[in-house]
């Protein structure tokens, strides 16, 4: 007997379709299996899960930024500039697009570590999700998941994306702007390339000119692949750089166009100019070692990047950078030749070839200038790789994966496979006390696995997946222990490396460690343990200069106290540094108890400071009548009393000290109208440095003989509102 029909009760609301886009939301494209897109929503939900997991660790991370960050939650103006400070002294030297997703966190929920660095984890998953989409346009859907895999456990994405500078912003727009020219390519729509070119200039906004690296790949791929006339594709091209100069260029009229008497000091720059900042100190002084105004500054030579490390060809597998990028390049490159041999007799328009052209491309271009360039880099720069070596492997191993009935696809796999054993080999040897078995695991492994894919033709179904999955797991064991390690440690400073110390680099928490990752007392660095447990004996400050591209911060370590001896992920695994009051965030280093410094010298500018609970107390009391609570030479000292105190902290000669602002002048008139309170003796440079005109000296001078010393606990300060006896 059939049952009888249901019926819809008089009084229930008319039913409401399912709305067409959550439906897709969850089911993904009708061609692929119902477990593809839960799939990727629960490695999407995971990534975020793992990259939030002992995020505060970290306290403040970088707090030149999160100073500057703190400013924009208090002034709109000083969000919109980019200020150091709420009283819009000076800004940081980059612009500030990076910085207003973490100040609106900021108005949001407070200021705290969260809310400061949990932007930077949603970056992490759009990133990832905007890999997968582009994969998946014309690969299939393991290959999009196996590029989620790799980028999400590639060490310097688990660092950077959690962690307050720009690179984990420009990241996103770099990936955005590739996904966005594949889709152009499709059918030459004008508005996906308009839509690249957006995301180039917002790039710009973010870190200047490293958002142009890849403008040549995606401007010359889409000029001979697109599927339209060539008059066409010229035209569409030159649209797409004019919404280029728009999206990125109408903040810089702004600031050019706005009275300089309004707005804060161009930070990094020594005429005042954004122009000269982009094209000078963040431009072509990055290729040629030229850097005016850098503590590190000066062209390298024979070889040598300025100070900052070897150049060559070499210099992404080198000991301080290797482990943090290159496991999986050599396999990459691997892939992306006998793809592109595969495609061989393929259309002119064919998107597959056109996909490894884009993401080869960026990262040949990239890699390449980042090996040569003379001036500023730092190990964490090479963040900007991720996101094009992923989908490298995921295309190509999808791609020989099919063609794997034929000996060369075959053999090509399995060099690729034993490219990544030999190399992930070499990597964690580098640090033999690391989880000392698991080099032979990823060696062995991956060997066996390249025999089976040499036969994988000739196995079975269960086989050969067996195969696969062997081979997965011994090409990712490596990155994925450093980044298990990573996402255990807290990471402050402005040179912060992925993973556990490694011979003749940095490495560790913070990126700490003497010059040739050894501790100060000659011994290697990289103790072993669990992912997650302190790899670095070196408690003390790194003073190698360099901030990342601000030129010229040390590496601050994240740990206090002696290293811990054991444990499982997470477990003693580092701790920023606590600020005042226990909050987290606070600066390491400083040689003069809490004040940061003995006065000058490279010790002072990078270690920033420890505020103390008198310290705080000094500058917060009466802060209301002035402008500025204090000033400091140097942006990190001044930001370490800034974040510690909340009033704002004026940073004289900007990041490294050597900025004209303001000028003894300048600074005389501020204190003769009452607006700044206390000086904080100590702290940075100042003088003597590349193209530094020595204001920052002179101002310490005038301040030491004409005021009162002061002291706040170990902390000198000079105050500012009465004159010394005598002067």
């Amino acid at each position: 007997m059939t049952a009888p029909l249901a019926q819809t009760p008089a009084w229930a609301p008319p039913a409401v379709p399912e709305p067409r886009l959550l439906r897709r939301l969850w089911r993904g494209r009708p061609e692929d299996d119902r477990r593809v897109r839960p799939a990727l929503l629960g490695a999407l939900l995971l990534i975020g899960a793992l990259y939030t997991w002992n995020l505060t660790a970290s306290g403040y991370a970088n707090s030149f930024y999160s100073a500057a960050v703190q400013a924009g939650s208090q002034s709109w103006k000083a969000m919109f500039f980019g200020s150091l400070d709420a009283a819009n002294a000076i800004t940081v030297d980059k612009p500030p697009a990076s910085l207003w997703p973490m100040a609106l966190s900021v108005r949001v929920f407070g200021l705290n570590s969260f809310a400061v660095l949990f932007p930077q984890v949603l970056m992490a998953v759009a990133t990832a999700a905007v890999l997968y989409a582009a994969v998946r346009r014309r690969f299939t859907a393991a290959a999009g998941l196996l590029t989620v895999a790799v980028f999400a456990l590639t060490p310097v994405a688990a660092l950077m994306f959690r962690f307050n500078n720009p690179d984990a912003a420009l990241a996103l727009l770099m990936a955005t702007a590739v996904y966005c020219t594949l889709r152009a390519l499709e059918e030459a729509r004008t508005k996906w390339l308009l839509w690249a070119g957006a995301a180039i200039g917002l790039a710009f906004l973010v870190k200047t000119l490293q958002a142009f690296l890849i403008l040549p790949v995606l401007a010359a791929v889409y000029v001979v692949l697109a599927p339209t006339t060539v008059r066409r594709r010229i035209g569409q091209v030159l649209l797409a750089g004019l919404t280029t100069v728009v999206a990125g260029g109408w903040w810089v009229a702004i600031v050019e166009l706005w009275p300089a008497s309004s707005r804060p000091y161009i930070g990094g720059s020594q005429n005042d100019s954004f122009l000269e900042l982009t094209f000078g100190y963040n431009g072509l002084g990055r290729i040629n070692g030229d850097e005016t105004g850098s503590v590190g500054g000066g062209g390298g030579g024979g070889g040598r990047g300025g100070g900052w490390g070897e150049t060559g060809w070499d210099r992404m597998f080198g000991s301080n950078i290797g482990g943090q990028i290159s496991w999986l390049i050599p396999a990459a490159l691997i892939l992306l030749v006998a793809a592109l041999w595969t495609t061989r007799r393929a259309a002119r328009t064919d998107t597959a070839r056109a996909a490894f052209l884009l993401w080869g491309g960026s990262l040949l271009i990239t890699a390449l200038v980042f090996s040569y360039m003379q001036g500023i880099f730092h190990e964490y720069y090479t963040v900007a790789l991720a996101p094009y070596i992923a989908p490298l492997i995921g295309m190509g191993s999808a791609v020989l994966w099919e063609e794997r009935g034929r000996a060369w696809a075959s053999l090509t796999l399995a060099g690729a496979m034993t490219a990544s054993a030999a190399w992930g080999y070499v990597l964690l040897n580098r640090s033999a006390g690391y989880l000392p078995w698991l080099k032979w695991l990823v060696l062995v492994g991956g060997l066996t696995a390249a025999l089976g894919l040499v036969l994988v033709a000739r196995l079975g179904r269960t086989l050969a997946r067996g195969v696969v999955g062997l081979g997965l797991v011994t090409a990712l064991a490596g990155p994925a222990a450093y980044t298990l390690t990573t996402l255990g440690e807290g990471h402050s400073g402005s040179i912060v490396t992925a993973g556990p110390a490694v011979a003749g680099g940095r490495g560790g928490p913070g990126g700490g460690g003497m010059p040739g990752g050894r501790t100060p007392t000659g011994a290697p660095g990289g103790a072993g343990g669990f992912p997650g447990q302190n790899q670095q004996q070196n408690q003390q400050q790194n003073q190698q200069n360099g901030q990342d591209g601000q030129g010229g911060q040390n590496s601050q370590n994240s740990q206090t106290g002696p290293p811990p001896t054991g444990g499982f992920p997470g477990q003693n695994g580092g701790t920023a540094p606590t600020g005042p009051g226990g909050t987290p965030g606070g600066t390491p280093g400083g040689s003069r108890g809490e004040a940061g410094g003995p006065g000058g010298g490279v010790g002072g500018l990078l270690g920033g400071a420890n505020v103390g609970d008198e310290a705080k107390k000094l500058l917060e009391t009466d802060a209301d009548g002035y402008t500025w609570a204090a000033a400091a030479i140097g942006a990190q000292n001044a930001a370490s009393y800034q974040l510690a105190t909340g009033e704002p902290v004026m940073a004289i000669g900007g990041f490294n000290g050597t900025d004209p602002s303001p000028t003894l002048a300048e600074f005389k008139k501020y204190v003769a109208e009452g607006r700044i309170h206390y000086f904080v003796a100590g702290g940075g440079m100042g003088g003597g440095r590349a193209g530094d005109s020595g204001t920052s000296a002179r101002i310490s001078e005038w301040v030491q003989a004409n005021f009162q010393e002061v002291t706040a606990g170990s902390a000198t300060f000079y105050d500012l509102t009465r004159a010394a006896s005598g002067s």
